[in-house]
């Protein structure tokens, strides 16, 4: 797929991106180039090859999942910067 000057001017256009006149030939040239490996990628045979999350294979562990009631108020608001008996005082930031 080739990308022209006047695609690039446009799309830098869209992007709200300065770019000089003499800087569209060169980026042209850089995007035919990735966007023509992108193409090659296309060919390669992934026929049987299972999704992947990581490059490793691994199992991640797991933990109980146990209801607490917490109980730790004093040690929780311990740091707040403004606190109002058990709970967290913040800005209002809705008018």
């Amino acid at each position: 797929m080739a990308i022209d000057a006047a695609t690039v001017k446009k799309v830098a256009r869209l992007a709200r991106l300065k770019v000089p006149e003499e800087r569209l030939e060169p980026l042209s040239r850089e995007l035919t180039g990735i966007m023509t490996w992108i193409e090659q990628l296309g060919e390669v045979d992934t026929d049987g090859v299972e999704p992947m999350t990581s490059a490793v294979e691994q199992a991640l562990p797991m933990r109980e999942d146990i209801v607490t009631a917490g109980g730790e108020p004093d040690r929780i608001l311990a740091n707040a910067p403004k606190k109002s008996g058990h709970f967290f005082v913040v800005p209002k930031v809705v008018e």
